[in-house]
């Protein structure tokens, strides 16, 4: 009990450093549960789905096909050209 506000604002700290990148909230939110509150990986995961996105792949195969590579850019690029 004692470490949660701790945890929660470094928590806040995190999201709003990826919203100050452009990222939107939902998918900030979204990135931090799916990588247990990991900025690092939460965002990769962002940066490379906002890639991934703006080279005209679908979002909810970007996030399969992400969490199934675990943020590997190339393996995951191969996926999304193979669907």
């Amino acid at each position: 009990p004692d470490c949660f506000p701790l945890q929660f604002l470094s928590y806040l700290g995190a999201c709003d450093r990826l919203l100050k990148q452009g990222y939107e909230e939902g998918q900030v939110e979204e990135a931090m549960e799916m990588f247990q509150y990991s900025e690092k990986k939460a965002a990769e995961f962002l940066h490379l789905l906002a890639q991934f996105n703006d080279m005209g792949f679908q979002q909810n195969e970007i996030k399969e096909v992400l969490l199934l590579c675990g943020n590997q850019r190339e393996r995951a690029l191969e996926e999304l050209v193979m669907k």
